[in-house]
């Protein structure tokens, strides 16, 4: 009897051993913690902005730099994890952005404020290829989809937590102290530490190239080699849309509603925290979709229906129409991230596998990192708000995810294994 069968028998998280949980809670713990660090500035940026007297945009343009900074860490991270294991890398990111976002609160200046926010990028790019290569590598293939989504999903978890704390207690700490609270994520290290394993797919493809003498030393390159590039290029289309469109959704959606709207911080906080839990949900949701239909249809059908659901909350002044309809939005625009550890995974051998994540994923920010600063040159330049630059750059980001994904691979029920590919 086969060990598909055999599982199908127990429940799925009765499949996973405990290694694997504690794998799995690992990179949910470093995404999770990662995102509230990142969050927090989102909602800081106008005040930021007001305390050092600098324009709008420059201050958005302090988000740009930390989103193009990833792509050097995760590149640096995803080397480093395929070299010498998922563990230390993890912990040395989730120290490196709790130590940067900490030193960000003391800023007696805004070039201070942003170098430190620049460097937590390099940190802040660093956890999600190796978090996601410890994950996915660890978890059985049956249940792999649906926990891909809670890790994904739990973006907003973070983003949730980063604006209960800004609703709840901004007006007593500041922006300063939304930054301090920043240094938190570090105490989870001492728990990766004594907890965590390298996967035994990883053990065995270490080994596997050292005993062939076929040490893969320089694995970026291998992404555009011939038999991998189709899969790289299609790889980084999708991420690069992924990001469009994610930044266009909230990395200006709160300054929208302080600046075009002139809201409170508790009327900003409400629908960013409730969109929040609802990513979070919807991308279980679609997770567990993803073991059914695919991973590809899993992320297309969320796209299209947050086409058509984008108008709805960017088109009125309705308070109450914004919070239902941007919560309605993370359902489906919030949600289309679910297969993004996964799927990245499944698409990419073994001995490339964190270096691959890392790249494909992390160049995604390079565009994305242009998106709060277009969005404000638009909106400062023709004197119409976010409200429209933030429409458009939604229709551009989830059209491009549909048509990329299209053309892409399926991968759902793939196998991943030690065996050398490209090495």
């Amino acid at each position: 009897m086969t060990a598909a069968v055999e599982s199908a028998k127990i429940a799925w998280w009765r499949e996973p051993t405990k290694q694997q949980w504690y794998a799995w809670w690992s990179a949910w713990l470093g995404w999770t913690l990662d995102q509230f660090d990142f969050t927090a500035f989102l909602l800081i940026i106008a005040p930021i902005a007001q305390e050092f007297h600098v324009p709008l945009t420059e201050a958005a343009f302090i988000l740009t730099v930390t989103l193009w900074m990833r792509l050097f860490g995760a590149t640096a991270a995803g080397w480093l994890s395929d070299r010498v294991g998922r563990k230390v890398p993890l912990m040395i990111s989730i120290v490196g952005f709790s130590l940067c976002n900490f030193i960000a609160g003391f800023s007696p200046t805004f070039a201070f404020l942003f170098f430190f926010r620049a460097l937590f990028g390099f940190f802040f790019g660093a956890e999600w290829p190796v978090g996601a290569a410890l994950a996915m590598e660890s978890w059985p293939t049956r249940s792999r989809g649906f926990m891909s989504g809670i890790l994904q999903g739990s973006l907003g978890i973070g983003f949730a937590l980063s604006s209960l704390v800004y609703g709840l207690f901004y007006q007593y700490i500041g922006w300063r102290g939304m930054l301090w609270v920043g240094i938190l994520p570090a105490l989870s290290v001492l728990w990766i530490r004594r907890n965590v394993r390298e996967p035994e797919v990883w053990v065995e493809n270490r080994h596997q190239q050292r005993v062939q003498r076929r040490e893969v030393r320089m694995p970026l390159f291998r992404l555009f080699k011939r038999e991998l590039l189709p899969n790289t290029l299609t790889a980084c289309w999708w991420m690069a849309s992924s990001f469009i469109l994610y930044y266009s959704l909230i990395a200006m959606f709160a300054t929208h509603l302080q600046k075009d709207l002139h809201l409170s911080p508790a009327l900003v906080a409400t629908p960013v925290l409730l969109f929040n839990l609802m990513v979070f949900f919807a991308t279980s949701f679609w997770g567990w979709t993803a073991d059914r239909i695919g991973r590809r249809w899993s992320m297309i059908i969320p796209s299209t229906i947050a086409l058509f659901v984008a108008p709805l909350y960017l088109l009125t002044h309705d308070f109450t129409l914004i919070a239902a309809a941007f919560v309605i939005q993370g359902m489906f625009g919030g949600a289309v991230y679910s297969q993004q550890p996964t799927y990245l995974s499944e698409r990419f051998p073994t001995e490339v596998r964190a270096t691959a994540a890392g790249f494909c994923f992390h160049q995604g920010a390079i565009f994305g990192g242009f998106v709060p600063i277009v969005l404000t040159y638009f909106g400062d330049l023709y004197q119409i708000g976010l409200a429209i630059p933030m429409l458009v750059g939604t229709l551009v980001g989830g059209s491009g995810i549909i048509i990329s994904l299209l053309i892409s691979p399926e991968t759902r029920g793939k196998e991943i294994v030690a065996d050398l590919v490209v090495a």
